[in-house]
């Protein structure tokens, strides 16, 4: 249902919705005014973390000033306690409706746009916030092609209270950056990460990663490589190519430090096509006009002529040689040429053993490596023992289960300890085994407790079956891990707290004796070591009020 008014605001029609909350076109009774108003739907309003969240991003917004970001009018709560905020209405659409509309973009439009989206994130991160939600749906486009982001929804503030916890994920699956899907803090570099995703889509109308489910798309961002935009493009710079790849870089530290620096290259992008284009007219022109000389001259010497026209032919050559195909620049390099030579010589001595050995030789060889010890496992399985049982289950299954079992028991305990399993092999077991990967998946995201609650319940379900013995040792050994590790873990966070609360009544002891700074050192200090863990936020939270009234109370 739709509200007659909120706050001074006259509502007219909804423009859209979101998960925290819906927005209206309303024109304001006092100054007549039209107004995007956001309002917090009655069912959040009751929840105080909800309050606290749609007041970060009122705050966010209005701390920034921007052309390129939304501006906020005011906030408040109205007569009927409706949360809102009256926001820059803006005539034009959400970019993800455009290029639903358009499709693909012109390389130059992206660039055009992505300049402005850097403009708007410089501004944030100089505020000291990360949008961590950058996307095509967060991002209003004007039919001139100007732009403004919006939704801060859930935005980073640097200097607030977190009210996100470490170990969850934020973010849209499409635009999210690998650090994310791991549940760690964001930075402006995962801002720069969910930028290349909005260029890629820009381009080429599709996403870097497509699954069918959120966390397929969750998992391909982490461990996944992309199909570079030129393969969809093939027509744009591939200037622009390198720096959306430069963006999309797993690695933090491998993307640009920040939206300015990547401005000034995509800036660089556009002056770089203009003296391309420049430098083949010229050439162009030169040629010509050499020729006409020569033919205007009427000396009808033909070998004037052809050495005239030897001449431009091998300058046009020159030309093209000092500008070559990126594949060409690419595969010009020794490092590279060395690289495929041994990676030709090692799969062709792969093949010659392979074609040459027998079922025997390869069980035997596999054994080897397996009695080798763990490093050797994974490719006794994969290369040799996984390989026979595929090929010839009736004779090796039986014999090599148990062995392949073990491997399987210590590849989980792994994933365990954050690492990454083989996708295919969770395709050929069966469903004990893929709910198995599917908890070591969940606790590499940071969501230990669903982890240990699919692991408990699988261990019921194959409980007293002799065919899910390997499968029921394998959960067991991997619970018991959980348990001793976690006892660890919290006996170091029990250490933390005596040493906070210790902390803590230091502090109110230098208080008493009128030794503000020394107690500030203190809370501050306390502040930044635990901020980011939240087994330590009743503490941290005492420290920012204590560290809030000593400054209310000393000038």
């Amino acid at each position: 249902m739709i509200p007659e008014k909120v706050g001074d605001y006259r509502i007219e029609r909804k423009i859209g919705s979101g998960g925290m909350g819906t927005v209206y076109l309303g024109v304001s009774e006092t100054t007549g005014k039209k107004a995007a108003v956001k309002v917090l739907p009655a069912s959040l309003a009751r929840e105080e973390g909800f309050i606290l969240r749609f007041a970060r991003e009122v705050d966010a917004m209005r701390s920034l000033k921007n052309p390129h970001v939304v501006e906020v009018y005011e906030s408040g709560v109205d007569e009927h306690e409706t949360y809102f905020y009256a926001m820059e209405y803006i005539e034009g659409m959400t970019l993800n409706n455009y290029i639903r509309q358009n499709g693909r973009m012109p390389w130059q439009q992206v660039i055009q746009i992505a300049i402005q989206i850097c403009s708007a994130l410089k501004a944030a991160h100089d505020a000291g916030i990360v949008h961590r939600d950058l996307k095509p749906s967060n991002l209003l486009i004007t039919d001139d092609l100007q732009v403004k982001l919006l939704d801060f929804g859930v935005a980073q503030v640097f200097a607030s209270a977190r009210l996100t916890k470490t170990g969850g994920i934020i973010g849209t699956a499409e635009y999210m950056s690998p650090e994310q899907a791991k549940g760690q803090r964001a930075t402006k570099r995962s801002d720069i990460y969910s930028l290349g995703a909005v260029m890629y889509v820009m381009l080429t109308a599709r996403p870097p990663f497509v699954g069918e489910t959120s966390m397929d798309v969750i998992r391909m961002h982490r461990f996944n490589q992309f199909d570079p935009p030129r393969n969809y493009v093939p027509d744009m710079p591939y200037w622009l190519d390198e720096i959306i790849c430069k963006c999309l870089e797993k690695e933090p530290e491998k993307r640009f430090p920040d939206a300015l620096v990547l401005s000034r290259r995509l800036q660089e992008v556009l002056a770089k096509v203009e003296l391309s284009k420049s430098e083949n007219q010229a050439t162009s022109t030169d040629y010509v006009s050499g020729l006409a000389e020569t033919v205007v001259s009427g000396s009808g010497d033909r070998n004037e002529l052809g050495g005239t026209l030897m001449r431009d032919l091998v300058k046009a050559e020159l030309d093209r040689q000092a500008s070559p195909h990126p594949l060409v620049r690419y595969f010009d390099n020794t490092y590279v040429l060395l690289a495929m030579l041994i990676l030709v010589i090692s799969l062709g001595i792969y093949f010659v053993f392979q074609v040459k050995m027998t079922d025997q030789d390869r069980y035997e060889k596999g054994m080897e490596l397996y009695q080798a010890g763990p490093l050797y496992w994974i490719q006794a399985r994969d290369q040799y023992l996984q390989p026979l049982i595929d090929e010839n289950p009736d004779k090796w299954e039986e014999k090599l289960t148990p062995v392949l079992t073990e491997i399987l028991v210590a590849d989980v305990k792994k994933k365990f300890g954050l690492t990454r399993l083989s996708s295919q092999r969770v395709h050929n077991q069966n469903d004990g085994y893929r709910f198995l990967h599917m908890a070591g998946e969940y606790y590499q995201m940071g969501d230990r407790a669903r982890a240990v609650q699919i692991l408990q319940q699988l261990s019921e379900l194959v409980r007293n079956q002799p065919e899910q013995e390997a499968l029921a040792k394998a959960v067991t050994e991997i619970l018991v891990d959980l348990d001793e590790s976690t006892s660890q873990e919290n006996q170091a966070v029990s250490t933390g707290h005596d040493l906070c609360q210790a902390s803590l009544e230091k502090a109110r002891a230098l208080i008493e004796e009128e030794k503000p700074e020394s107690a500030r050192s203190i809370l501050t200090s306390l502040i930044t070591l635990y901020d980011h863990d939240p087994s330590f936020e009743e503490f941290v939270e005492t420290a920012q009020t204590m560290l809030q009234e000593l400054d209310q109370t000393t000038p």
